[in-house]
């Protein structure tokens, strides 16, 4: 029994359901399919089928950049290139344009205290013992010294000794002040030899020596001191003036280097003969800024 053609058959379509594959052949009467021919139109239409893909990948890509560059733009409030993260955050200041102006100031310089106590020109004040080594006693930490005699001589070698006459007149001295303070049984008097200018009082405490010698000032309840016995000196000088001490004990005994309180005594009076010429400076220069 043999089935009839019936009529033309519709071709095979591998997407359909049920439909019958058909052409192309090889040979004549066998009908066995091409599978090479088959196999060519399969990898074309995967072919296709990637190209759709990778095309549809592409614009989603540039689709996300333009939506990630339109979100720094919006980020940054213009159209500009962001700064660099190195250089910080950035903050806008307001203008200053439309603030209040001031014109441009400067203070006069502080005058200076020890150009007024550095010549005779300028060093105009009063000048005497009660004025330098004003009250009745100095106070120096836990030391106080009460004020002895005082004296205030034009002829400076007069009341000096060893070399140190020759070098107040070779150096121009003009006067020599003196005052002695006692602390129990220790005494020191204080000489300040004036001169017209700083120089001379410099050249005058570098010429002194070991022997140069301020003469102690005894009396008004301080018996006499350093007249025989060995005591302790020491010279200096600050603006036109040259200051000497000479401390000891008014017993007679000599000073040696346990004797501590000695020397703090002169340093004492030292350093607060160096305060007392500053301080006349310090009132000088204060005058001259007030008038002008």
């Amino acid at each position: 029994m043999s089935f009839g053609q019936g009529g033309p058959q519709s071709p095979w379509d591998p997407w359909k359901p049920h439909s019958r594959q058909e052409g192309p052949w090889t040979g004549d009467g066998d009908r066995t399919p091409d599978w090479a021919a088959l196999a060519e139109a399969s990898e074309a239409r995967a072919r296709r089928r990637r190209m759709l893909f990778i095309g549809a990948g592409a614009l989603a890509t540039v689709a996300i950049a333009g939506a990630v560059a339109v979100a720094v733009v919006s980020a940054n409030g213009s159209d500009k290139t962001p700064a660099s993260s190195s250089q910080g955050p950035t903050t806008d200041l307001p203008s200053q344009s439309g603030g209040p102006s001031f014109a441009p100031t400067s203070a006069p310089p502080p005058l200076d205290p020890k150009e007024f106590v550095s010549s005779a020109a300028k060093d105009k004040a009063p000048l005497g013992p009660d004025l330098l080594f004003p009250g009745t006693q100095l106070t120096q930490g836990d030391a106080v010294y009460k004020k002895g005699p005082t004296a205030d001589t034009r002829t400076c070698s007069s009341a000096v000794q060893g070399t140190l006459p020759q070098v107040l007149d070779a150096n121009g001295c003009t006067r020599l002040i003196r005052v002695t303070y006692t602390r129990d049984d220790i005494a020191v008097t204080v000489g300040v030899a004036v001169f017209d200018t700083e120089a001379q009082a410099a050249k005058a405490k570098g010429d002194a020596d070991r022997k140069s010698l301020v003469r102690s000032l005894s009396g008004g309840g301080v018996e006499s001191f350093c007249t025989g016995a060995v005591c302790r000196s020491t010279t200096n000088a600050y603006g036109r003036y040259a200051y000497f001490t000479v401390g000891g004990f008014t017993d007679g005994e000599n000073v040696t280097e346990q004797a501590t309180d000695v020397f703090r005594a002169g340093d004492d009076l030292a350093e607060f003969t160096f305060r007392q010429i500053h301080r006349r400076g310090e009132a000088q220069a204060s005058a001259a800024a007030t008038a002008s």
